[in-house]
């Protein structure tokens, strides 16, 4: 890899919302721009009208930005790889590129949201066990408060770049960082990792609340008690806890629990409002990574014997028909106790 290039090949694997948006930001600041859409009808549209509606309505992409159905052609040559798909398909991806004959070794940068509800692994460790010439210091994960809605609009933005690697993850800050995106460097990868993807059962939870028609005050003691638990499990597994406090923990968390952008917020306003969660997520075109997460997070709480009674009662609502009036109830009911951050 060389570190001093102005302008970097890259591929931004997955056509969605996020992926679109920053392949624009790739663009704008002057990258030689791939983007894989792995349905092919969807790729010739896309090269054809340019047109994001299907995800982001209104936005245009520039005719700069190559668009690709063939993985391997997409990954060829590439300086960077960005994974954009959908947590639950980061696997399947990674078996794919890891099956081709890649002459250059990549920076592979994960935006994928989630934990893998089979291994209970974090995306970074999805990708590092799947393919076999890929290493922890050759992987950064990007996340924080960035609807792509915003992101594509240009409107003022900071994420975090984590990895275990500085150099690497400097190079990943300029190459993202513009007059509207602004990226800051964090070496603990599992708590950037982890408060994106926590945060997003805490977000349905708060929809939840605004499904049912609770208050204010509800929803603003929902967010500093899902921090706590975020911060709980984060540090059992290795985290620092003071990650949790910036962009990746705290930041997310607000955006994603307050927005009208938010996927995971309006599923739990659904089902607060008395919907099925099944009925919901199939009328979605984008994908509400908490719900899955909401599985893996259940599990690793036992795994860890870490009480997180927020998620907990989620997992129940979203899998086990338990009312949310009686969620709220078995919540607010619990025994008194002093106030502790983690």
């Amino acid at each position: 890899m060389n570190y001093d290039k102005d302008s970097y090949k890259v591929s931004v694997l997955g056509a969605g919302s996020w992926g679109i948006a920053l392949a624009l930001v790739l663009e704008h600041n002057g990258h030689d721009v791939t983007l894989w859409e792995f349905r092919p009808d969807a790729a010739d549209l896309l090269n054809k009208t340019r047109d994001a509606k299907e995800f982001l309505p209104g936005i245009k992409i520039p005719s700069t930005i190559q668009v690709e159905n063939n993985l391997e052609t997409a990954v060829v040559d590439k300086d960077i790889i960005v994974w954009a798909v959908p947590s639950h398909v980061v696997r399947q991806v990674a078996n794919q590129v890891n099956d081709m004959a890649l002459k250059t070794r990549p920076i592979v940068v994960n935006v994928a949201k989630g934990v893998e509800n089979e291994s209970l692994l974090r995306m970074s460790q999805v990708l590092e066990e799947t393919i076999n010439w890929l290493t922890a210091d050759h992987i950064i994960t990007l996340s924080g408060p960035s609807h792509a809605e915003e992101v594509s609009r240009k409107i003022p933005t900071a994420i975090v770049a984590g990895g275990v690697d500085l150099k690497n993850a400097e190079l990943i800050q300029q190459v993202f960082m513009n007059r509207y995106f602004r990226v800051y460097t964090n070496q603990d990868i599992i708590g950037v990792e982890l408060g994106g993807a926590l945060k997003n059962i805490i977000a349905l939870a708060a929809g939840i609340c605004d499904g049912a028609g609770f208050g204010d005050n509800t929803k603003a003691a929902l967010q500093p008690r899902g921090l706590v638990e975020i911060v709980r499990l984060g540090t059992a597994m290795g985290a620092q806890a003071a990650t949790f406090a910036g962009l990746s923990g705290m930041g997310d968390l607000i955006v994603t629990c307050m927005s009208k952008h938010s996927r995971n917020r309006y599923v739990g306003e659904q089902i607060g409002k008395g919907r099925k969660l099944d009925d919901v997520l199939k009328e979605m075109v984008m994908v509400a990574e908490g719900v899955k997460t909401t599985k893996s997070v259940y599990e690793l709480s036992k795994k860890y014997e870490v009480e997180m009674p927020i998620s907990e009662q989620v997992y129940k609502v979203l899998f086990e028909n338990k009312s949310t009036q009686d969620a709220l109830h078995e919540l607010m009911g619990r025994e008194a106790k002093e106030e502790r951050w983690g």
